[in-house]
């Protein structure tokens, strides 16, 4: 026998014991757990065999001792239904005693129960046989059935002898009304079909039903804690209250008791309690033994009940240290968070109840939370029936309520229910109906009727009032809502008692200590008397009301503070600051109304503040509340267009009321607004509210607390929602039922543009019936159903939808998403319906014509089946545009089904057949699509990356009609050729382990195409062998544009055996090689498509859209990081002598050797056609210069050898018939001063005619003093040009033979002293030297006076430009000083301050005049330093012929040495003084100057400020010019008497050639007089009077004197005001001026009659025409083209700012030498720039056109591309401001790639984005789209 047999004494017993706990496993594990809990109880003590657990538990429990072993078999006599025999049997075998202890005794030892092991039942060693024990256990039960039938009696006598007050529960002899109850969570542990228990309102009692489900559960273990949330008034402790009088009548028969605790109450408790102590003293104490009655209590916690009320009014802090005893005493909310937990009272309900808001943290997470919704309609008609005794009554109340919605929606709360029914019972009575709800507007004014109800006297008694409202706000300041009699006067709380508003209970306040209480009735009562006291008393100041209008958040958050006890408080004075309440707050306040007035607007203001602010979603709400409170319909309409247009609400709780109020606000909004509900728990019915909402657009609803329920009081409200477009409805818990009420609802809605049902759990059924209202919703965009359970077969079906639908242009289904997207027609059906006779029909058949489909049907497990289906519903459907069938299962059966189907299917974008296992078998097969599908664009396929893309152009017609639609706003259509124009289909098979035997089978799949474009056979296996074959089989593929063959494991030797292609294959144009990357590319001419990224524009041939002609592109041939030696350069030089040119040949590689190097140059002349040869980031030899040095004479067809650094050489090459002159680059290198010193020795012998680059080479002073000693010795340098700066530039021009006059221009050099010597005498005997420029040279005067006197020249002329910044510091009198130490005579002094200038001119020998040696002689003082210098500056200038001073201060001293000078120069013929400052003294002396140069030719005084009395003066001077042959006054006031004076000075100059006296101030008078004077100017050729006020008189008087001008060439009369009288008087005078070359008459109203006067009679030497806004019309424009048309000599033209619009020259013979035309803000539109295009080419010289801001578009720019390639001279195209796009830039680009030499198109202010305009300009850097001219700088000469 087993030791447990043993111990038991018979197997019989043992076995008896092992079946008695086989029946009862799960409390033998319970006390295995109790008895053991240190020991580890692994998977072979969890049996499935209950017998073999049993034996194991009982031997584990043997093997623990005598003392655990006796424990556990007392516990099996105690606990279990064990037999007298039996436990006699078990009990014996340990000797017990006789003998029952008394009921005393018993209550003795249970105090010393904790002694025990935790849990385990006291054993009583003084029973003596197990007979006493059971009689003990006996006496224990009644003792506990006594006292429950005692608590029973209480609860009984409690709820059924009083009657309550208000706001105590409702009398419970009235049948109860059960509010509605929703699940909060999914997971709730209950039993709910619904989520909403809404009960049967028409139940005998009420929702027993409902009310039960709160306690049914599908889990035995663990807490049992549900927490009850409603909003104030919604009836939380009304119902519990319920439950403990039902519980009381036997009807919650599963309870054997119920406790319930108000957390208001518990609060009152300041010491710790032990859970006896609060069910016993706290609630009803038991007669006798409470220890007893506790240990039943805790072994049958499954029946007992605890409610918790007000769980929201808890006042301390819950701990989170818990003590090691949980029966230690605690706090109550200590206690109540143990009882949660399961650590006391383990298996006991735990009920709370709790407002929404934070909850305590001791609360489980696995609490069940249950909604409390109040009152729905038939739950109000039910109230009001049992309130109201008679029918009449009932009648009449339920009517005042039916008409009037918002005291309905008052009803919603029960509370307000109860206070509404009470008010109309007292109004009701002797007032017509309508009457009695008009007074009961707003939740505030139901209470004041309340109040007047309840007074038995019908008096408003004030002060008691007043008092109950000083009591009320003290409390909820210091959060009191239970208040002692102390804390009320005796005549208040009498007061408070009498009419029911106080209400009185016996509160506990510690163990033994009872007091008595009073609260107000309910807590929104007492809000309401607080709103009473600061709305009515003095002693609250204005500031203090202004604080208690506040908003309150209430985030469903933990971590937020508690709520607090004045929810209601700012809605009340909202209410009370009703203009209504005026009269009643003046009554109770004994005050004028004009004080309550003032504080009801203090309220008012704090409310508007509130509107103006950045709002929460619950605060939104609860200003809704207050602002509908106030009755004030200017407030609600300004928060209600104060709300934003996205209002989002997320994460609390929403009531009907709160609904209501809200949609009431959205009622004075004019604009839309979107609503966005995301997890926010929402009453079933608060849809409702929304209905005949018109300012809704968007509604969006996100949780899944939204059930059916939802759901259908929704279809009720969404048809009369008209201005609604948007509709969501998603994670929600919807069903089949909830699904069919919104699609009934649907249909009603013709307005909506999106609907969302996405993540609903709807099934197929439910998703086929949705999709069926897509015809009734003619306007909608979207519908999404995603996150929805849909199989593959309803798939189908939608697929079915998707094809037959009119109007769906996308069907997009990836894994779990499913969308589709619409296209609503042009006309909807309303407004066809006017239309009887419906030509509607053919628009909706041309509709439908045009629709187009995209089906994306991404991991849906689709089959081959599915394809075979879905390719039969795609035969009979509309045009697709894309279908993806990605991610499936399709193989290569279905993928081979679906490539064959292509060209039946019109897929006018996208196949996708992606990661659908397609073998290499499979790709042959599908490469079948390449020669039966004429719209197959690119078909891309990489085994590797699991890629099958088809891509696909539209037909012709379709891809016109699309770039005309969708491209092209202006209408652009092109004419095109005859032929029909075949597309070039790119075929990528790129990483599909192709090798060299697959070729022959592939070629022959692609062979059937004769139009293959792009051929990527890239990342293959092909090896040389491979590619040696391919070059074979190229020819048959007929004419590729590209092929890649990168990464094939190609060796050099492989990428030669291509080169025989050149040959073999015409359209090859380029070869690229990369050795370290495997990257090779065999292309042909890379044309203007490839500027633009794939799939922006449209791609096609431009030479078939654009009729340009072909160009000579050379072909090239590229290796990058190769291996270059020897043998393999000679291999490559001879595979490329027999490929035609012209050849560009580029090498890179890390190294190249002298040897490579040698062979390479020395194969160049068997490469006639070779033009190009580059070496770059390759390492050459460092002798690479040397073997370049002799490479000219060597080759001859060298023209340009540019060696930037021994990292980069290039080579241009000449054809025979091209020029000679060629360059050499050795810029970036390393010769510094003494390789540029050989250099230089050598380049005498070196046979150079173009240029020289040596810039960047570190060079200082020295290499430039070397430079200009080498200059004598190279007489064929014709320019060099030096800067030392950050330039770093050097450069020297060569002439092909010995040339005069160099020019040497050094910049930035910083000379120093010592340099000064050795540079002047560098320069003495560079004697063919012409011209010197030094800027940046010198640091002071000093430098270049040394420089001036050393410099001496036996003969020859020599012109010396110096810029520095001091030249504009150092003044002219320090300038003339350093004039005046020149070695040679100055024949020209200029001088620009501004532009810090000095120009000199000296000729040596230097000679003297004899008429200014004696001039000097009589005027020079020889005692001061100004007259010394005076006299320097005579010796050094006696020879000036030509003075210039522009932009210099002229001081007095300067001033009188000018005149010292003057009068000195015999020989001065040219004098200009322009932008300058003179003083009047200055002027005086300039003038008696000037009077002594009797031999001035030219006189320039324009642009200075003299004012009228000093031009007076000034002009003085011209008496005596007889030979002045131009004079330039421009500027300068010569109105009135200055005008006098000139034209008394021109009757003596008759040799004068040019006059300009633009902006002179002269009117039509003085025009007269001018005139008159230029009658005896018969030789002038220019007059220039623009920008005067000549009038239409002046030009008359002007047109009678210019016939008498025989030699006129010129004349300008811009901006005159001439209107068309004089502009046809000038225009038949200047008919007679057969010698006018430049005619200017811009900015005139000339009008039509002047352009057709001159049109009769253009002078035939013609050059320039200018007429820029002239007002003329496209008639007199058309004249003028007319007559121009081919004039020999017109080289410029101006229309600008005049109309061309339906009209523009058109020229048939042309204008041979016109360089530029200006035709700006012309109105020019594309049907007028096809003509004018036209004309350009009829003009070869053409160099700049201006056709900025007119209204050119696409079309336009596809005329000018078409022409740009035909006219070789152009160099600029201005069209800015126009509307050409980025397709009409890209034609720009692809004109401008046929050769054309323009060198910019500027293209600002055009509507093409940044990002496609930096990409175009990065292509083509001709393209210029900045506001500034961004033309790159020109370098110095051209080569």
């Amino acid at each position: 026998m087993d030791p447990i047999s043993l111990q038991l004494g018979t197997r019989n017993l043992h076995g008896w014991l092992v079946r008695l706990l086989s029946r009862n496993l799960e409390w033998l594990d319970a006390k295995v757990k109790l008895f053991l809990p240190n020991v580890d109880l692994g998977s072979e003590y969890q049996a499935p065999d209950p017998t073999q657990r049993v034996i194991l538990h009982l031997q584990k429990l043997h093997t623990q001792g005598p003392t655990t072993w006796k424990s556990f078999i007392q516990g099996v006599c105690m606990e279990l239904d064990v037999p007298m025999d039996m436990e006699v049997l078990l009990m014996s075998t340990w000797g017990h005693e006789d003998g029952f202890p008394s009921l005393l005794e018993i209550g003795k030892e249970s105090r010393s129960d904790s002694q025990l092991h935790p849990g385990l039942k006291r054993t009583y060693q003084s029973c003596g046989s197990s007979p006493r024990r059971k009689q003990l256990r006996k006496q224990q039960q009644e003792l506990a059935k006594r006292y429950l039938q005692l608590l029973r009696t209480s609860v009984q006598q409690r709820y059924g002898d009083r009657t309550p007050g208000l706001g105590q529960p409702l009398a419970f002899h009235q049948v109860y009304v059960p509010p509605i109850l929703q699940w909060s969570r999914a997971s709730a542990p209950f039993h709910t079909q619904e989520g909403a228990t809404t009960g049967d309102p028409k139940a005998e009692d009420g929702a027993d039903v409902n009310i039960r489900d709160l306690f049914s559960t599908k889990a035995s273990k663990g807490p049992r804690v549900t927490v009850l949330l409603g909003k104030a008034g919604m009836g939380k402790t009304t119902l519990a209250h319920r439950l403990c009088q039902k519980w009381a009548d036997g009807q919650l028969d599963r309870f054997q008791a119920v406790f319930l605790f108000e957390f208001r109450q518990l609060n009152l408790i300041t010491g710790s309690l032990t859970l006896p102590q609060l069910l016993f003293d706290v609630h009803l104490r038991p007669e006798a033994s409470p220890e007893a009655i506790f240990q039943h209590l805790k072994e049958n916690a499954e029946g007992i009940l605890l409610i918790f009320d007000g769980l929201d009014e808890i006042l301390q802090p819950c701990s989170d240290k818990e003590t090691a005893d949980p029966e230690d005493p605690a706090s109550a909310l200590t206690l109540f968070s143990r009882l949660c937990r399961g650590t006391l009272l383990p298996g006991c309900w735990v009920m709370a109840t709790s407002r929404p808001g934070k909850l305590p943290a001791c609360l489980p997470t696995e609490a069940a939370t249950v909604h409390m919704w109040g009152f729905d309609g038939p739950r109000v008609e039910e109230y009001v029936n049992h309130f109201f005794s008679d029918q009449p009554s009932r009648e009449a109340a339920l009517a005042e309520l039916r008409v009037d919605r918002c005291l309905w929606s008052m009803c919603a709360v029960p509370a307000l229910c109860q206070v509404a029914c009470l008010c109309l019972h007292h109004l009701l009575p002797g007032r017509s109906p309508g009457q009695a709800a008009a007074l009961l507007p707003t939740m505030t004014q139901n209470y004041v009727q309340m109040l007047l109800a309840l007074d038995p006297q019908g008096v408003l008694q004030a002060e008691p009032l007043l008092g109950l409202g000083e009591v009320a706000l003290s409390g909820l300041e210091s959060g009191k809502v239970i208040f002692s009699t102390g804390d009320i006067p005796a005549s208040t709380l009498a007061f408070g008692d009498a009419l029911g508003l106080l209400t009185s209970f016996c509160v506990c306040t510690g163990p033994g200590h009872q007091d008595k209480g009073y609260a107000f009735s309910h807590l929104s009562l007492q809000e309401f008397f607080a709103a009473l006291h600061l709305m009515t008393r003095p002693q609250v100041d204005r500031e203090a009301l202004s604080q208690h209008v506040t908003l309150h958040s209430r985030w469903v958050q933990r971590t937020k503070a508690r709520l607090g006890l004045s929810d209601h408080l700012p809605t009340f004075l909202a209410g009370l600051a009703s203009r209504a309440c005026c009269s009643f707050l003046s009554l109770l306040a004994q005050r004028e109304e004009e004080w309550v007035a003032a504080r009801q607007e203090i309220v008012l203001q704090a409310l508007k503040k509130l509107a103006t602010r950045r709002l929460t979603g619950p605060k939104i709400v609860e200003l809704c509340h207050c602002v509908g409170e106030t009755q004030e319909p200017e407030l609600a309409s300004f928060m209600a267009h104060s709300l934003p247009q996205q209002l989002p609400f997320h994460n609390f709780l929403l009531t009907y009321a709160d609904m209501a109020s809200l949609t009431n606000i959205l009622g004075h909004r004019d604009g839309p607004i979107h609503l966005d509900f995301e997890g926010c728990p929402l009453e079933p019915r608060c849809p409702e509210t929304l209905a005949g909402c018109g300012q809704v657009e968007n509604l969006s609803f996100k949780s899944r607390k939204c059930g059916d329920a939802f759901a259908e009081a929704l279809s009720r409200s969404l048809p009369t929602m008209g201005s609604l477009k948007k509709l969501g409805l998603a994670g929600s818990k919807i069903t089949a039922r909830g699904i069919s009420h919104l699609v009934q609802a649907l249909p009603f809605c013709p307005q909506l543009e999106e609907v969302s049902f996405q993540d609903n759990q709807l099934k197929d059924k439910e998703v086929l019936n949705i999709v069926k209202v897509l015809s009734c919703l003619p306007r909608l965009q979207k519908l999404d159903l995603s996150r929805n359970n849909v199989s593959v077969s309803t798939l189908l079906s939608l697929t079915k939808v998707a094809v037959t639908c009119p109007t769906i242009k996308m069907l997009q289904v990836r894994e779990t998403d499913l969308i589709f997207l619409l296209s609503p027609p042009t006309e909807t059906a309303a407004e066809l319906q006017g239309d009887p006779d419906l030509k509607g029909n053919a628009n909706q058949r041309k509709e439908a014509q045009r629709r187009s489909l995209a089906l994306r049907l991404q991991k849906c497990q689709l089959g081959v089946h599915d394809v075979e289906v879905l390719i039969a519903q795609l035969q009979e459907g509309p045009q697709l545009d894309e279908v993806d069938l990605s991610g499936n299962q399709l193989k290569d059966e279905g993928c081979q089904l679906m490539a064959e189907a292509t060209p039946q299917l019109h897929i006018t974008k996208k196949l996708d057949l992606s990661d659908n296992g397609l073998s290499v078998a499979g790709v042959l097969s599908v490469l079948s699509v390449v020669s039966t599908c004429q719209t197959l664009a690119e078909l891309h396929i990489s085994l590797l990356h699991k890629t099958v893309v088809f891509t696909f152009a539209p037909e012709l017609e379709e891809q016109e009609g699309i770039q005309k639609r969708a491209t092209f706003p202006d209408s652009l259509t092109f004419q095109m050729p005859s032929e029909p124009s075949l597309r070039s289909p790119r075929i990528r098979l790129t990483h599909c382990a192709l090798q060299a035997q697959r070729l022959e089978l592939l070629c022959k799949a692609l062979g059937g195409s004769c139009r293959l474009g792009h051929l990527d056979l890239s990342g293959n296996a092909l090896g040389d062998e491979g590619v040696a074959l391919l070059a074979q089989l190229l020819p048959g593929l007929g004419s590729l544009q590209s092929l890649n063959l990168s990464e094939n494991r190609l060796s050099l030797e492989g990428v030669l055996s291509l080169t025989q292609c050149f040959s073999t294959l015409p359209w090859l144009l380029h070869l690229e090689f990369s050795s370290a990357s495997q990257h090779i590319i065999l292309r042909g001419d890379k044309r203007g498509r490839d500027l633009l990224a794939p799939g922006s524009l449209p791609e096609f041939r431009a030479g078939a859209r654009l009729g340009f002609g072909q160009r000579h592109v050379p072909r090239s041939f590229c290796l990058k990081e190769c291996q270059l030696e020897p043998l393999s350069l000679s291999h490559l030089c001879k595979s490329l002598e027999k490929c035609p040119g012209p050849l560009e040949v580029q090498l890179s590689c890390e190294v190249l050797s002298d040897q490579s190097l040698e062979t390479l140059l020395h194969h160049l002349p068997q490469l006639p056609q070779l033009s190009l040869l580059q070496l770059s980031q390759t390492q050459l030899p460092p002798g690479s210069p040397l073997l370049l040095a002799d490479l000219f004479s060597l080759c001859p067809q060298v023209q340009k050898v540019d060696l930037r650094s021994l990292r980069h050489l290039t080579l241009h090459l000449r054809s025979s018939e091209e020029q000679e002159d060629g360059c050499c680059c050795l810029s970036a290198n390393l010769l510094g001063d003494d390789g540029l010193r050989c250099l230089l020795e050598c380049l005498p012998k070196v046979p150079i005619s173009g240029s020289l680059n040596l810039s960047h080479n570190s060079m200082s002073q020295e290499s430039v003093l070397c430079l200009v000693e080498a200059l004598p010795s190279c007489p064929r340098v014709q320019e060099a040009s030096v800067n030392l700066g950050s330039k770093q530039s050097f450069w020297i021009h060569f002439s092909r033979q010995e040339e005069a006059g160099k020019t040497l221009r050094l910049s930035e050099c910083h000379f120093k002293p010592e340099h000064m010597p050795r540079l002047a005498a560098s320069l003495n005997q560079a004697l063919q030297l012409a011209e010197l420029t030094l800027t940046w040279c010198f640091p002071g005067l000093e430098q270049l006076i040394v420089l001036l006197s050393l410099l001496t020249w036996p003969t020859g002329v020599l012109t010396l430009r110096v810029e520095e910044p001091w030249v504009g510091r150092a003044g002219l009198l320090s300038l003339l000083e350093v004039c005046a130490q020149a070695s040679g005579n100055i024949t020209e002094i200029s001088i620009s301050e501004t532009q810090k200038q000095l120009c000199i001119q000296l000729e040596f020998p230097h000679q003297e005049n004899p008429e200014a040696v004696a001039l000097r002689l009589a005027h020079c003082d020889l005692g001061t330093h100004q007259n010394l210098l005076a006299r320097r500056l005579m010796e050094t200038c006696a020879r000036l012929r030509q003075l210039s001073l522009s932009q210099v201060n002229l001081c007095d001293a300067g001033s009188l040495l000018l005149q010292s000078l003057l009068l000195s120069l015999s020989e001065l013929k040219n004098f200009r003084l322009t932008y300058s400052c003179v003083s009047s003294k200055g002027l005086a002396h300039l003038t008696s100057g000037l009077s002594h140069c009797h031999l001035l030719e030219e006189l320039d005084l324009s642009n200075n400020q003299f004012g009228d009395e000093g031009t007076k003066v000034l002009l003085g001077a011209l008496e005596g010019k007889c030979r002045l042959k131009r004079l330039d006054l421009s500027h300068l006031p010569l109105g009135g008497s200055t005008l006098a004076v000139l034209t008394q000075g021109l009757g003596h100059m008759t040799l004068l050639q040019s006059l300009r006296l633009s902006r002179s101030n002269i009117d039509d008078v003085g025009c007269c007089h001018l005139s008159k004077a230029l009658r005896a100017a018969t030789s002038l050729e220019e007059l220039s009077l623009s920008h005067n006020q000549i009038g239409n008189t002046g030009a008359q008087d002007l047109a009678a004197v210019l016939p008498g001008l025989p030699e006129l060439r010129k004349i300008d009369l811009s901006a005159n005001g001439i209107g068309p009288a004089g502009g046809a008087r000038l225009a038949e005078s200047l008919t007679l001026c057969r010698h006018l070359e430049e005619l200017m008459l811009g900015c005139n109203a000339l009008e039509d009659c002047t352009a057709l006067g001159l049109a009769k009679g253009l002078p035939q030497h013609l050059r320039v025409l200018h007429l820029p806004s002239s007002h003329l019309s496209p008639e007199g424009m058309l004249s003028l083209g007319q007559a121009l048309d081919g004039s020999p000599h017109v080289e410029e033209i101006s229309l600008a700012e005049n109309s061309l619009a339906g009209g523009v020259p058109r020229f048939h013979q042309g204008l041979p030498v016109l360089r530029q035309l200006d035709l700006v803000s012309c109105e020019i539109d594309n049907q007028t720039a096809k003509p004018l295009a036209a004309s350009f080419v009829l003009c070869p010289a053409l160099e700049k056109i201006m056709l900025s801001w007119n209204l050119l578009g696409d079309e336009a720019a596809a005329e000018l591309a078409r022409v740009l390639p035909q006219m070789g001279r152009l160099k600029r195209v201005d069209l800015e401001k126009n509307r050409i796009t980025a397709y009409g830039a890209w034609l720009l680009a692809e004109g401008l790639a046929q050769g054309s030499g323009i060198q910019v198109i500027r293209l600002w202010n055009n509507p093409i984005p940044p990002d496609m305009a930096q990409h175009l300009q990065n292509q083509e850097p001709r393209l210029d789209f900045a506001f500034f001219d961004n033309q790159p700088q020109v370098i110095p000469r051209s080569t």
